[in-house]
Parts: structure tokens; C-alpha cells; sequence
């Protein structure tokens, strides 16, 4: 026996001419998604998609399909040809199930075939009388009912179902290009690299370290995060830079008021250049305005001035509070409060600048051996795939 789930995309449908290389997307995601579990099929139909499998593995495929983004809501079907007699037939066997516990019910009919024979209101009228006729104890309800009975006209069978299962709504991730995310390891970071990946971004990540001023918790947060994260993206490519010779030059010849800034435009250079060899076409930060002395809006545009490529920040309007709920929500919040060794706290000045200005920072950074150290700091650099 097979186990049947429609899958219903919202933006997708608003798409146009592109709609068609959305839908693709998101079919071959949902396959990805599906990988590990045998004998699975993804077909597209109008408007939706459909996935079987095998029965036993139901439940496996449903929690990784509510996973995937453009996803926006899933549901367990039964499917029946395009004859209101057999299409009864299948109500009946399917409600009978629902019954127990439930005396009043209502049918949401939705026909997307126009050309079969009756309108979605006469659909209602039908079933919904055959229902009555068969179980004599239910009764109509239209606004508070115990269950509602959905049904779904294609081009070339029927689907009826009880439930509908939620998604994550959002693009198909690789629709939208590929980017980098700076990941610290904290809560805001891998709440911003859940939202890129929900407008279709396909991340790599980049976690900077300071061994052996940091340990190894700080590499395996950055590494249990990306995993959490691949559950939404299928994989995230994971890389480590080492900063402790870059925090150690700030910290001997330049301000220690600006050190912060200096630090976060030197990780941005350093970004820049992994980003030119993968490829990869913008930097997604965690960033939210004026949460501390690196994030106020002239800190920000500092920061911004040492990198040409584009910087997104799906944050930058939300309170901690909100990116607190979202990680609880994502499943990052327990790994991001593990105590460990941030290399961004390591050498915090006791008065940050939250202010900086450019004519500051760049005589600052004539101190430095720029291209020296983001070379050396490249030579750091490890890599690997991170999957669920």
C-alpha cells in the first residue's frame, strides 16, 4: 500500500513565466528531501505536487517534506477517480474513520478541472447530503465543525482528506542564488541563515574562530548548527577561518576603541574573498540595529565600506526577544546558548566606539598589513559538508 501526500506552494503560484522553473526547484528539494527513504516519487500536477512512498515510512515522509521551504502546507490523501459515485464511495471509507468523537462536520470542495461536471458549491451540497444519509447522527457545521472533509478536483482523479499539515511557506531554496553566512555560533546567526534560506538562498557558512584563545565547543556549535540548518537546506558547507594573529595586530597597534569594528571589517574582507572563489554572490549576516556597539547604523556602514559585495541582514528590524522565539522555533536556541568561547568577546574593549569614524579606522588600519594577514588567514582555512 501506498502512502499519498499533496503538497500545496503558495508564491510560487504568483511567479508567471518563471513559475515553471520554481515548481522544478522545489520538486527536486522535495526529492532531496526524500533521499533516504526508498521507493518515493515526486510528480507535479496543476498546481500542486504529489508524493508517494511506502505506507510504512508515512511518518518519516511527512516530517522531512514540512521541512522544505515553498512548502506551505501538506496533506495525507486518498485518491479516487473522477466519478461522484466512486468519489463518495472514497468519502465514506474515509470518514468513517474520522467519527468517533465527532457528531457535526462541513466539506470544502475545490475543483481546479473545470470541465467536471459540477461546481464546487454542488460538490459541497452532495457530499455533504451523501454523508448525512450514511451516518444519520452527523450534522452540518458550517463555522464550528468537529472535522471538515476537503476535497480537490484535478485534471485526472480526486484527492479527499481530513487534515492539513503546515509548512514553511517561503521559496524553494536555490531560486534566489547562493550566499554566505557569518556564522558566530550565538542565537542570532543561525536564525538569519534560516531566514536567507527561506527566500531561496542556498548557504555555505563561515565560522571564525580564535584557537587556541577559543577551544573546540566553539567549532562544534558552529558545526551542530549548520547541521540544524541542513535539516532546511539538505546540506551547508562549513568553513573555518582562524583570527587570533588578526585580533593579536589589532589589539597591539591600533585603538582599542575601534578594535570591534576593525575586527568585523577585517572577517568581511576575509568573507569577501572565500566568496569570490565559491562563488557565492552575498554575505548574510545576524545583525540587528543597535543591539550592541558593532551593530549601530554608522557601525554598520563601517563595516559595509570594507567590502564591495552585497551584505543582507534579515534581522536588522527584529528585537531579541523575536529572534529568540524564532530560534526556539528552528530548533537552534539550545545550541546556541552552550556556553563557549566567542572570538568576538575574547578582546572587548571596556568602551567600544559605536560611532566609529572612516578617517579613524582607516588610519587605524594603515597599522595593518592588510593583504598579508587576510592571506595568512586564508591559509586557516577548513572546510567541510555539513548534512542533516
Amino acid at each position: 500500500m501506498k502512502s499519498t501526500i499533496l503538497v500545496r506552494y503558495g508564491e510560487i503560484a504568483l511567479k508567471g513565466r518563471n513559475r515553471n522553473v520554481f515548481e522544478q526547484q522545489l520538486q527536486q528539494n522535495l526529492k532531496g528531501a526524500l533521499s533516504m527513504v526508498e521507493e518515493t516519487a515526486v510528480e507535479r500536477l496543476h498546481g500542486r505536487l504529489l508524493v508517494t512512498g511506502p505506507q510504512e515510512k508515512h511518518d518519516q515522509m511527512l516530517s522531512r517534506l514540512k521541512r522544505v521551504f515553498g512548502v506551505v502546507s501538506l496533506s495525507s490523501v486518498q485518491r479516487t477517480p473522477l466519478e461522484l459515485d466512486k468519489i463518495k464511495a472514497g468519502v465514506g471509507e474515509l470518514v468513517a474513520a474520522a467519527l468517533p468523537g465527532n457528531k457535526s462536520f462541513k466539506v470544502d470542495s475545490r475543483r481546479s478541472n473545470k470541465d467536471f461536471p459540477y461546481t464546487s458549491p454542488q460538490l459541497n451540497s452532495e457530499i455533504g447530503s451523501f454523508l448525512q444519509q450514511t451516518y444519520p447522527d452527523l450534522e452540518v457545521d458550517l463555522h464550528n465543525p468537529g472535522f471538515t472533509l476537503f476535497l480537490e478536483i484535478g485534471y485526472e482523479e480526486a484527492f479527499i482528506y481530513l487534515d492539513r499539515v503546515a509548512g514553511p511557506g517561503g521559496l524553494p531554496v536555490g531560486v534566489s542564488g547562493k550566499a554566505l553566512l557569518l556564522l558566530s555560533g550565538g542565537i542570532d546567526s543561525p536564525v538569519a541563515g534560516w531566514l536567507a534560506l527561506k527566500r531561496g538562498l542556498e548557504l555555505e557558512a563561515l565560522h571564525f574562530h580564535s584557537f587556541p584563545f577559543t577551544g573546540q565547543r566553539s567549532l562544534q556549535k558552529a558545526e551542530d548548527l549548520c547541521r540544524r540548518l541542513a535539516l532546511f537546506g539538505r546540506r551547508v558547507p562549513l568553513h573555518e577561518i582562524n583570527v587570533a594573529a588578526i585580533q593579536k595586530e589589532i589589539k597591539d597597534k591600533c585603538p582599542q576603541q575601534l578594535a570591534i569594528t576593525l575586527l568585523r571589517r577585517m572577517m568581511f574582507r576575509l568573507a569577501e574573498a572565500l566568496s569570490v572563489e565559491r562563488g557565492l554572490g552575498a554575505l548574510v549576516t545576524g545583525e540587528s540595529l543597535g543591539q550592541v556597539a558593532s551593530q549601530t547604523m554608522e557601525s554598520l556602514q563601517a563595516i559595509d565600506a570594507s567590502t564591495g559585495m552585497l551584505v543582507l541582514r534579515p534581522l536588522i528590524t527584529m528585537d531579541k526577544l523575536e529572534i529568540i522565539a524564532r530560534s526556539e522555533e528552528i530548533g537552534t536556541y539550545d545550541i546556541s546558548i552552550r556556553p563557549f568561547e566567542d572570538c568576538c568577546t575574547l578582546f572587548v574593549p571596556q568602551n567600544p566606539a559605536t560611532k566609529p569614524k572612516m578617517a579613524a579606522l582607516l588610519k587605524a588600519e594603515s597599522e595593518l598589513e592588510i593583504d598579508t594577514l587576510v592571506r595568512e588567514g586564508l591559509e586557516s582555512l577548513k572546510s567541510r559538508v555539513i548534512r542533516p
